[in-house]
């Protein structure tokens, strides 16, 4: 590929960062790192009334979990900063004086509010030319009458009347527009900000983008931009419009698809690496069977003839197997340590701290069950402390009665109190002949055991659990268990 490859994702701070501009992010990052160039992260937040306090950061921190770092940016600076649009105000301002000197825009001094009564010719007049806007053709004396009278003009881009706007996109393949159907546009609002188009238009230039990769929503915005590149005489970047993400439902995505910003998904305990690769197919795939793939070899692979043209599908359920597959590959020590937070998070005051070296030996055993990392406390918590008031009634199995759930605890407990080989061998083999010696079947000892020793009738292996747990909290616990069963005669 010839020259420096540089793209850029440039959220605006008007909202939280959520899956679609995050997968935007993705893909050019790892269109960055596939063939050696910079990711660059710019800031849009020209739109001051949009402004939403700690989206930037909450941004950042997005891209900080999901490990997708950026060469030129925020915190990290870089030759062609600043990296915020709103500090680079005169920039954009030289360019519009330019762009209405050459006669490529203008002064217009119609009023930008809606009318109270919408013809519906117009949807949008802070970007689109109103239906009865002449200001394109005024002289220079009344553009100066105008001008001493008012102070809220804007300036719009003249787009060309006649011909047609082209562009090869990458993905897309050849797009074109008949530029009669496009309307002028405002490209310096009169609160002296840039819109939108001639921010970016001027930005992907002065930092040298040399490809633009964005979602098919701003496919419409082409033709705009390119003609500003054109009347700016900038050479234009390539362009690669991502397919949209839709629900299942074939809707656009929304949080009723169980979409959420990208803190939530940490807060909610998925595992970054998960994430990055759900999102990684919403439009890209390394062969057609292949779900789960290494970061590393996303990198090597990533060109963009293996991402879609058709729209993406966001299958909640499927992020959730994700998940769940990335847990199961973790070591113990890496398990233990990603569950350390949430349990500290959600755990009992009385039950913290956690010891790390038994949480260790504890997080094996719940790792095939365990979807999602915030439910490590409501799997564990009895590891920590036992539920001492659970209700007796579960501790009797069926076909047993009270008498019969009294002698397998009186039994069990001298059995484990006589021991101190709490090998999960070595105790399945001896409470299984105790089990024999009781005349009761494994499914009713054994159960009996299990509420005893966590106060739930669900929980890992026994015999691992009770390995994990140790001869002193496991005798204690059948002691309490012996206790309030013999109480509630």
């Amino acid at each position: 590929m010839p020259g420096e490859v540089r793209v850029r994702f440039a959220p605006s701070p008007t909202g939280l960062p959520h899956i679609g501009n995050i997968r935007t992010a993705l893909f050019n990052w790892l269109f960055a790192r596939h063939n050696g160039g910079k990711f660059i992260v710019r800031v849009e937040d020209t739109d001051q009334a949009r402004l939403v306090p700690g989206s930037i950061e909450a941004m950042l921190e997005g891209l900080r979990w999901l490990n997708i770092d950026w060469d030129e940016g925020p915190e990290v600076g870089g030759p062609y900063g600043p990296y915020y649009q709103s500090e680079r105000l005169q920039i954009y301002h030289d360019l519009a004086d330019k762009l209405v000197s050459e006669g490529n825009a203008y002064h217009c001094f119609c009023s930008q509010e809606r009318p109270a009564q919408d013809d519906g010719r117009q949807r949008d007049r802070r970007t689109s030319a109103s239906a009865d806007c002449h200001c394109r053709e005024l002289s220079k004396d009344e553009i100066a009458k105008l001008s001493a009278g008012t102070d809220s003009k804007v300036i719009r881009f003249a787009m060309p009347r006649e011909g047609v706007t082209r562009v090869k996109d990458l993905i897309r393949g050849e797009v074109e527009w008949r530029n009669e159907t496009q309307n002028d546009f405002i490209i310096l609002k009169s609160d002296g900000f840039p819109t939108y188009h001639l921010a970016v238009v001027a930005d992907d230039n002065l930092m040298k983008i040399s490809h633009i990769m964005r979602a098919e929503e701003w496919l419409p915005s082409t033709p705009r931009h390119l003609q500003l590149f054109y009347a700016l005489g900038f050479e234009p970047p390539e362009f690669a419009h991502l397919p949209m993400i839709m629900g299942p439902d074939r809707a656009k995505l929304s949080k009723r698809h169980g979409a959420t910003a990208i803190g939530e998904y940490q807060v909610d305990g998925y595992l970054p690496e998960a994430l990055t690769n759900f999102m990684l197919l919403l439009g890209w795939a390394l062969d057609d069977k292949t779900d789960v793939v290494p970061i590393q070899t996303v990198i090597e692979n990533f060109t963009l003839d293996r991402v879609t043209k058709s729209s993406a599908i966001f299958d909640q359920e499927k992020l959730l197997w994700m998940n769940g597959v990335y847990i199961r590959e973790l070591t113990p020590e890496e398990l233990a340590s990603r569950m350390m937070p949430f349990l500290e998070r959600d755990l009992p005051k009385d039950m913290l701290p956690v010891d790390e070296e038994y949480l260790r030996r504890i997080a094996p055993l719940v790792q095939e069950r365990i979807k999602r990392l915030d439910e490590s406390a409501d799997m564990t918590s009895y590891f920590f402390k036992a539920d001492e008031n659970f209700d007796t009634g579960t501790i009797i199995q069926k076909g047993m009665d009270r008498d019969m759930t009294l002698a397998a605890l009186k039994a069990a407990l001298a059995d484990l109190s006589a021991t101190d080989d709490y090998q999960h061998e070595k105790l399945e083999e001896m409470l299984n002949a105790t089990g024999e010696r009781l005349s009761l079947s494994r499914r009713q000892f054994f159960g009996v055991l299990r509420v005893a020793a966590t106060g739930r009738a669900v929980s890992p292996p026994l015999f691992e659990m009770l390995e994990v747990l140790g001869k002193d909290r496991t005798v204690s616990r059948l002691k309490n268990a012996l206790e309030r069963l013999s109480a509630s005669g």
